[in-house]
């Protein structure tokens, strides 16, 4: 894709969408045709979010039409889209700028005070619970998150405030594209080694991305490699298990939720101040630490701790976050996103508190891109520690290219060496993993299917299958 001039989106203009069914592409056209532009959209297939996207004034042709980049400003795709597909082709050949996700995401960030919520984990929960408090605060911030927040049915909405609350995304490098006013970094973990090839650039990104805002900048002390480019980069930081200016405690988690106190310290080692409690309907130390870090960061812009509290206490999270789906015959099916080690052991061990009543613990995970289980599966070895029965299906490719000798299996592999006792199975295909869960799940199971790929309709595939064997159907 071309590298543009500036896009100066306070002019109306007429923007074409490559893609625009997918979760990052629908948002940046939902919030452009709120903004007041012209947009058109293509993509492969039919989908709700195509019929969203039409119903709010988006024209959306199926499949790929060189004509459509016609009269248009400006062409986008991410970086999924080939770059030899037609549509940008044609803009190229006729001199119709095109731009990256990046670009366009950069230039919609021009329009307003941009707060960015970076890091590998946690992106989604913590950048939605920041816009919760944004709304409370009767901010009327916008926002352009990559996931469906429950209550809104949207993650993209352009608001009438200042504040436009956005992920700031690592995976190829946008987070340092962004003109951002304030930013939360939550973690820094390995991945996106296609990208970056080693965990020190990515660190080293992260490090480029603070220096690159001028506002304020909260980070999670928890973290070593960010305590490292917190010393010498003035950020407020948050933790809950090592010394930070915001700091949780009396943490406790009951029915699904978690209530912990926020202590304030002005000045690094003076006794602090208590700013009071926070219950959330979400369970996990890993969301304890999100809605620390939002509160953290409302507190450098002037919201009152009272606003923050109100706001998280009715907050009830993203989809495919702990997302329960159903029960059937005395079985619990969840669902979640997570797809990292560090993602699936935080949520394997906050799956149960004294208050569930679920027994077994069976934990489903798709490995997602061959590129990145070429590069980590031995690091998923020790990960689903928390889990009664683990099962292990083939990877979900993501628009990646397969790799000779790269499966799932190499991930079960990895989980076998290191912890030979474990209850384990690997079901490449959709229909041995239906089968074995169908058969395999008992009364008083919790099966938690995991990953970011099309796994997400297990657990009707599954209950369904159950039905079928039960005769129920």
């Amino acid at each position: 894709m071309s590298t543009t001039a500036h896009l100066d989106l306070a002019m109306k203009q007429r923007i074409h969408v490559v893609g625009v069914g997918g979760p990052g592409m629908s948002a940046i056209a939902q919030v452009l045709i709120e903004m007041g532009h012209h947009v058109s959209g293509s993509d492969i297939k039919e989908s709700e979010t195509i019929e969203r996207l039409r119903g709010i004034g988006v024209v959306i042709n199926i499949g790929h039409d060189a004509g459509v980049v016609h009269h248009c400003d400006a062409v986008t795709a991410s970086t999924a889209i080939p770059a030899k597909n037609v549509e940008l082709t044609e803009a190229l050949n006729i001199g119709v700028p095109v731009l990256t996700r990046a670009q366009m995401l950069a230039a919609i960030c021009r329009q307003k005070l941009s707060v960015g919520v970076a890091g590998t984990h946690g992106k989604t929960t913590t950048s939605s619970m920041l816009m919760a408090v944004m709304r409370e605060a009767q901010l009327h911030p916008s926002f352009i998150i990559g996931g469906d927040v429950r209550g809104i049915g949207s993650g993209a909405s352009w608001g009438s405030g200042k504040y436009l609350v956005v992920e700031a995304d690592e995976s190829d490098g946008t987070h340092e594209q962004l003109p951002l006013g304030a930013a939360i970094v939550t973690n820094i973990d390995v991945d996106h080694l296609d990208h970056f090839a080693t965990f020190d650039n990515v660190v080293e990104s992260f490090g480029r991305f603070l220096d690159g805002i001028d506002g304020p900048k909260v980070v999670c002390a928890d973290d070593e490699s960010l305590v490292q480019l917190a010393s010498t980069r003035g950020v407020t930081t948050y933790a809950l298990h090592a010394p930070a200016r915001f700091t949780a405690h009396n943490v406790k988690f009951l029915e699904g939720g978690s209530t912990f106190d926020v202590r304030h310290q002005e000045v690094a080692g003076d006794a602090g101040v208590e700013l009071g409690c926070v219950h959330l309907q979400l369970r996990g130390e890993h969301n304890v630490s999100n809605a620390l870090a939002v509160i953290a960061l409302s507190a450098l812009l002037g919201i009152d701790f009272d606003v923050c509290a109100t706001a998280l206490s009715e907050f009830s999270g993203v989809a495919r976050r702990f997302d329960q789906r159903g029960t059937d015959d005395g079985v619990v099916f969840v669902d979640d996103y997570a797809h990292l080690p560090t993602e699936i052991s935080a949520v394997l061990s906050s799956c149960t508190d004294e208050s569930d009543t679920w027994t077994r613990v069976v934990a489903v995970f798709q490995p997602n891109r061959f590129n990145r289980m070429e590069h980590m599966s031995d690091a998923y070895a020790d990960c689903f520690a928390h889990a009664d029965h683990v099962v292990i299906t083939d990877i979900y490719s993501s628009g990646t290219a397969p790799i000779a000798g790269v499966t799932g299996k190499l991930v079960v592999d990895a989980i076998v060496r290191a912890n030979p006792q474990m209850s384990i199975a690997w079901k490449p295909t959709r229909a041995e993993l239906i089968q074995h869960l169908a058969v395999e799940l008992r009364s008083g199971d919790m099966c938690i299917s995991m990953g970011c790929g099309d796994i997400e309709t297990l657990p009707d595939e599954v209950m369904a299958a159950r039905r079928a064997l039960r005769g129920d159907a």
